[in-house]
Formats: structure tokens, C-alpha cells, sequence
């Protein structure tokens, strides 16, 4: 570190910065950091000539810390407060309990758990570094079930509707959510142990159907049992899946479909009067119905969870039931 720098604020550049420059570094907009300056008083040290503002190191670092803070889901004023207070004591600040943000533009959380907020915001700002930590910890504190239905599927489902109240903007934080979310719930499957004997789970989305996440973390639970899957993935042709089904001989098949358009039950009532093993002590596999796609759809002797931990319990139940 450079003479003179400090332990709590190492030098991030030794030429101030522009406002654009900044925002660029942070992935946030300048009327933010122009926002931030006016509402919380934290704006820069040195101004040029004119109004031309000119970040110095430390602004910058005060900064970085105040958006850390910001997407582990403290409100931006408490969030500047805590830095500015770590700033004039040089501590590392130290995140506080977080309260619902009524800032502009925020997304439309309702309530949920912190977690969910600071995803929300990472998200928001395109922090892909602060996305994928925090599913991480999600995950790793909670398990893929809870991480799934309470911080996951609610911010994904606020991303969407401001998506669509919003005149079609968001669309990259919605991709690069998903993105992240799909890259957190393969990273958290184990790898399967040995499994003497033991039928696998298939799972797939019906033709034309592109939504894999739910039956992605289905996968990830469902590993987390020890329990074996054969993931397929999207938009699965019907030849192609009642073949794997023919040569698996799974235990299960879990369909997913996300709109009423693409779910099939003519499909699953193939699937489920598949027939293997020996003569006189056949087998065929339990089908389950995963997803909205199935609302108001009967197939006689097929599952229909509601939830992932539905899905979940009846599945490996099967395990239990069966030799």
C-alpha cells in the first residue's frame, strides 16, 4: 500500500474519478451516486472547476462499502450512515438488521425475508459477483428447499412483474437472475454416491416447454437426499422420453410444465402404462404432474405436488415404500 494510505481504505485508484467513471465501477447509474449525494451526504471530497465532481480514493471506497451493504438488504440510508460511520473510525462497516426499503424503483417484494432484498438489489444493479455470493450463502445456510421457495422464487417473481409494469425493462435482470440461480442449484448438487439397485428419478419439462429452473432445483433437493436423477431438461420430444423412460426404468418421471398450452396428459398416461422387468413382477414408473401447466388437468394415479417440499417428500418417499 502506498505511504500514507489507509488500513481501512486501501488506495482502489490514485487518480479521482468522474461521476461516469464511478458508476461504471459500482454497475450502478450516475443519478444514483448524484441521489446518494444529495439524500445521505456522500458525495465527493474534491470538486474540479465548476460543479465537476472528482471521486477520490476514499469516496471511492466509502462507496463500495455502502453498496456491499446495500445488497445484503440494508436500506441505502442506513447503509450510508454505517459507512460513513466505519469511514470516520476506519472499521470495516458492520451490516445492521434490514427494515423494508421504500426507495424508488425498488422491486416489489412485499414481505419476505432480508435475504430477498439484497438479492433483489445485487440483481437490480447487475452485481454478478454479489448475486452469486448471496444464493451461495442462501443455499448453503438454508438448504435448496427453503433457498428455493423463500428467497429464489420470490425475487424471480418480483424481477417479473416489474418486468412486465415496466414496459419491458429489466429483461437483463431477469436473465442474469435466472442465470445465476440455475449456476447456484447445479454448483450445490452433490455428486451421487453409489446406489446399489436403486431406480432413478427422471425429470423433464414437456415439449415446448423452456422453463427448467423448478425442476432444477428439484434436482438439486432431490441430490441432497442422496436420492439418483437423470435431469433432461427442457422441451423433451415425447419419443425421446418415453425411450429414456423405457431404458431407465425409473422410479419416477417428473413432468414440468409452466403453461397450460404445453402440458400433455396424453403424454403422462403413456408414461405411466410403461411395463418393465421380468413376467410376473412388472414395474412402471409414478408420474408425477410438477408445475401450473397441470392446473385443472386429471390423469388417473398421477402426483400432483404442490410445492418443491412436496415434491420432495413425495419422492423419496417412494424409496421407502418400494424394495
Amino acid at each position: 500500500m502506498p505511504a500514507g494510505g489507509d488500513a481501512a481504505y486501501p488506495a482502489v485508484a490514485e487518480v479521482p474519478l468522474t461521476t461516469g467513471a464511478l458508476a461504471r465501477r459500482l454497475g450502478v447509474a450516475p443519478t444514483t451516486l448524484r441521489s446518494w449525494e444529495r439524500r445521505y451526504g456522500v458525495g465527493p471530497a474534491v470538486r474540479a472547476e465548476g460543479r465537476h465532481r472528482r471521486w477520490t480514493p476514499r469516496d471511492v471506497a466509502l462507496l463500495e462499502a455502502m453498496c456491499r451493504l446495500t445488497s445484503s438488504g440494508v436500506p441505502a440510508a442506513e447503509a450510508a450512515q454505517v459507512a460513513k460511520g466505519a469511514a470516520g473510525s476506519h472499521t470495516e462497516p458492520v451490516p445492521v438488521r434490514n427494515r423494508k426499503s421504500q426507495a424508488p424503483g425498488a422491486l416489489p417484494l412485499g414481505d419476505v425475508r432480508q435475504e430477498c432484498r439484497g438479492l433483489a438489489r445485487a440483481a437490480v444493479r447487475l452485481d454478478a459477483p454479489a448475486v452469486e455470493r448471496q444464493l451461495a450463502d442462501a443455499v448453503g445456510q438454508y438448504g435448496t428447499v427453503v433457498a428455493w421457495q423463500e428467497v429464489m422464487v420470490p425475487t424471480l417473481h418480483a424481477v417479473g412483474r416489474k418486468w412486465a409494469s415496466s414496459g419491458d425493462r429489466y429483461v437483463e435482470v431477469e436473465h442474469l437472475l435466472s442465470w445465476h440461480v440455475s449456476t447456484a442449484l447445479r454448483r450445490h448438487t452433490p455428486l451421487p454416491g453409489p446406489q446399489v439397485d436403486l431406480s432413478p428419478i427422471v425429470l423433464a419439462c414437456v415439449p415446448g416447454e423452456q422453463h427448467t429452473l423448478p425442476i432444477e432445483a428439484l434436482n438439486a433437493a432431490l441430490g441432497e437426499l442422496g436420492l439418483p436423477t437423470r435431469m433432461f431438461g427442457a422441451a423433451v420430444p415425447a419419443e425421446a422420453l418415453t425411450a429414456a423412460v423405457r431404458r431407465l426404468g425409473p422410479a419416477a418421471v417428473v413432468l414440468w410444465a409452466q403453461a397450460r398450452s404445453a402440458a400433455s396428459p396424453s403424454l403422462a398416461r403413456q408414461l405411466a402404462d410403461i411395463r418393465w422387468g421380468v413376467k410376473g413382477a412388472r414395474r412402471q414408473p409414478s408420474v408425477v404432474l410438477a408445475g401450473p401447466g397441470w392446473s385443472g388437468t386429471s390423469v388417473r394415479g398421477a402426483l400432483r405436488p404442490a410445492t418443491l417440499a412436496d415434491a420432495v417428500d413425495a419422492l423419496s418417499g417412494l424409496y421407502v415404500a418400494r424394495p
